[in-house]
């Protein structure tokens, strides 16, 4: 039996076949009801935070257009905001999806080494899908060349991985706290899934869940994933 990667390689092959050499970017494939994305080494490699080599010339913008949070952690501290810091999850104040292209548009007229767009907080972009995928949108339509990345804590990623793809989010990354409900009961205070509070191991299963399908779903989009897990100091006793 095949497996995707195999799978992948071909509908890649076809393309080369039917093309010749494919131009820098994105190209889609839909197999079956699941659209399928395509991207050329060359247009990926602009990544800072996905190729080393590339964060020496190129950097990332962060849209703070998502300020609500659908989980608690212990650690989590967004309430303050300072000159020197630079954290995804802290930002001076919230842009609206056309404030954010705005944002964008005036960045690019004195930056041209800013290859990516990405939104990353302040609370979940996904807690807040709309305001989130309507920036992507707007982002894509007016600067074709660069980028789209997300970083999401996963609980609400399921439901809108087809509107990521389609959209032509390249990279997606995924906060993984902990993968035992043991361990991430210490980390979340709570959870909120569907209108309802988890508190303790129950809610650190429920997003444990949702992480492993939401990845599961993009990788079978054939997206772009990293798990991000910072390195926490716990007691366990």
């Amino acid at each position: 039996m095949r497996n995707g990667h195999e799978t992948g390689r071909d509908k890649l092959h076809e393309l080369r076949r039917l093309y010749g050499r494919l131009p820098r970017g994105r190209h889609q494939i839909r197999k079956g009801k699941r659209l399928m994305n395509f991207y050329t080494r060359a247009f990926l490699n602009n990544h800072p935070c996905f190729n080393k080599k590339a964060s020496a010339s190129y950097g990332r913008v962060h849209l703070p257009v998502a300020p609500h949070c659908n989980i608690q952690c212990n650690f989590c501290n967004r309430i303050y905001d300072c000159a020197n810091e630079n954290r995804p999850g802290v930002t001076e104040r919230v842009q609206s999806p056309d404030e954010a292209v705005g944002y964008v548009e005036n960045l690019f007229k004195f930056r041209q080494d800013i290859s990516v767009i990405g939104i990353a907080g302040p609370g979940d972009p996904m807690c807040d899908a709309d305001k989130t995928l309507s920036t992507f949108e707007k982002c894509k339509a007016r600067f074709p060349h660069a980028l789209l990345c997300l970083s999401t804590n996963g609980l609400s990623l399921p439901e809108h991985v087809d509107d990521i793809v389609r959209i032509g989010v390249s990279h997606v990354t995924v906060t993984v706290n902990a993968v035992t409900p043991e361990v991430g009961g210490k980390i979340y205070a709570w959870v909120r899934h569907g209108n309802r509070i988890y508190r303790g191991e129950e809610g650190a299963r429920i997003l444990g869940a949702r992480q492993e399908e939401g990845i599961r779903k993009l990788k079978e989009a054939r997206m772009i994933v990293r798990t991000a897990a910072p390195a926490l100091k716990l007691c366990l006793k």
